[in-house]
């Protein structure tokens, strides 16, 4: 077992949590491009590579396997969404859809020896931040603006103070609960790494990097389907 000083087990440790600077773009005095910026553009890179592979032969007279499994996800998708938001909920699992297959890769995507985005809080904040913007825009696009003020009284008008708090409450629980699962994982792997030998941290990457990494994805997804239901169930 490696023997490992506690200052060095430190240092190491805060060196790995800080959100290191990729490069400077040489403008207006030079502009910083964080790590999990170009690990963003990565995950962007191969998720449209992975788009254009799938599609590229698609068929309507004969579909192959992979056109089958794709045209059963969009039915599923679109059956998650219709039955945890209602009759509107298809319009919105193109997002929904996209944001899960961003937030997995993000958090599996330690098994190729890269740091999660995820484990930024811009990045989590940038996405809690969408999906709030996503979920009350909704609310105005299908209720407009006296209705989906007045959501903000239901189901009773004493409850008005604690209904403008969930504005900020909302996007924050999503911002933290995503960050703090993947940053723990993260924390975790780092200290048996540097406590265990090579072959021993194997098993638990499989389980924080890919199992949970994968929860993590569901759970802000049907959360976000949730925030979003909410807003526009009375449409029906």
């Amino acid at each position: 077992m490696r023997v490992v000083s506690l200052d060095a087990f430190k240092e190491s440790l805060v060196e790995e949590l800080g959100n290191k600077v990729a490069f400077t773009v040489p403008v207006l005095g030079g502009v910083p491009v964080a790590e999990s910026v170009v690990v963003t553009w990565i995950v962007m890179a191969a998720l449209i590579a992975l788009a254009l592979a799938l599609t590229r032969r698609l068929s309507v007279d004969r579909p192959g396997k992979v056109q089958c499994a794709l045209e059963w996800t969009v039915e599923f998708l679109n059956g998650f969404t219709k039955n945890n938001m209602g009759a509107h909920g298809p319009d919105f699992a193109p997002y929904l859809g996209t944001i899960s297959l961003y937030i997995l890769l993000c958090n599996i995507i330690g098994i190729f020896g890269l740091v999660p985005p995820t484990k930024d809080l811009n990045v989590t904040a940038a996405l809690a931040i969408m999906s709030a913007v996503l979920s009350y825009g909704a609310r105005f696009r299908y209720h407009g603006l006296r209705g989906g003020l007045k959501k903000f009284m239901e189901p009773m008008p004493l409850l008005l103070p604690i209904n403008l708090m969930e504005v900020v409450i909302r996007p924050l629980a999503l911002c933290m609960r995503l960050f703090g699962n993947i940053l723990g994982a993260f924390i975790i792997m780092e200290l048996i790494k540097m406590m265990a030998p090579a072959v021993v941290p194997v098993p638990f990457s499989i389980y924080f990097d890919r199992f949970d990494g994968g929860i993590q994805a569901v759970v802000f997804v049907f959360l976000t389907a949730l925030f979003v239901g909410e807003g526009i169930k009375e449409e029906e």
